[in-house]
């Protein structure tokens, strides 16, 4: 592989990691409603388990409250039971229309806990982007051995790429620091 191949899978491999990062820190909640927080639960339907997003209509009427409108009213208790049985610890009332959810306000207790977990999430992130920057460096010294690329574009790839994996590192402390202000924030 040539050095532009490696940096543009670089890219690709970076961007997917801090989207799996930011969307991990968006299902946190934060004690109030935010479509990402039920999102992507999985939930069975026909057969196939899919996240909720691709099921139903979810929206925010008040600060604290979420309607999930299923398209398939047969549905309803199937996406009631999967946000029951979610790590979220939110109790679904279901209408015969809809799922209401209403977002309880956070212990001091549950904020502490939940700024540990975006510290969690966040290293998480670094780690799989850790692991992509050795899976690339690795690449480029078959590169080298293949003779596909010198020993100098080796070194001012390991450079570029250094760079890359910095950014992204900053990308997720930005990320997780801007959650943690919202789980602090009462």
């Amino acid at each position: 592989m040539t050095t532009s191949e490696l940096l543009s899978l670089s890219d690709e491999l970076i961007a997917k990691a801090i989207e799996h990062c930011e969307s991990e820190l968006a299902g946190l909640q934060v004690g109030r409603a935010s479509p990402g927080l039920v999102e992507n639960i999985q939930v069975e339907i026909y057969g196939t388990k899919q996240p909720i997003k691709n099921a139903a209509n979810i929206s925010v009427p008040e600060p604290r409250t979420l309607f999930v409108e299923p398209w398939d009213k047969s549905s309803l208790t199937a996406v009631e039971k999967a946000i029951r049985e979610s790590p979220l610890s939110l109790n679904p009332n279901n209408d015969g229309a809809r799922i209401i959810l209403n977002i309880p306000p956070l212990t001091e207790e549950k904020r502490t806990e939940l700024t540990k977990l975006v510290g969690q999430i966040a290293e998480n992130g670094k780690i799989s982007i850790r692991r992509a920057r050795e899976d690339l460096r690795h690449k480029a010294k078959n590169s080298v051995s293949a003779d596909e690329i010198t020993e100098d574009e080796e070194k001012v790839f390991d450079k570029k790429l250094q760079e890359k994996i910095d950014e992204a590192n900053q990308k997720i402390d930005e990320a997780a620091k801007q959650k943690e202000q919202d789980v602090m924030t009462v």
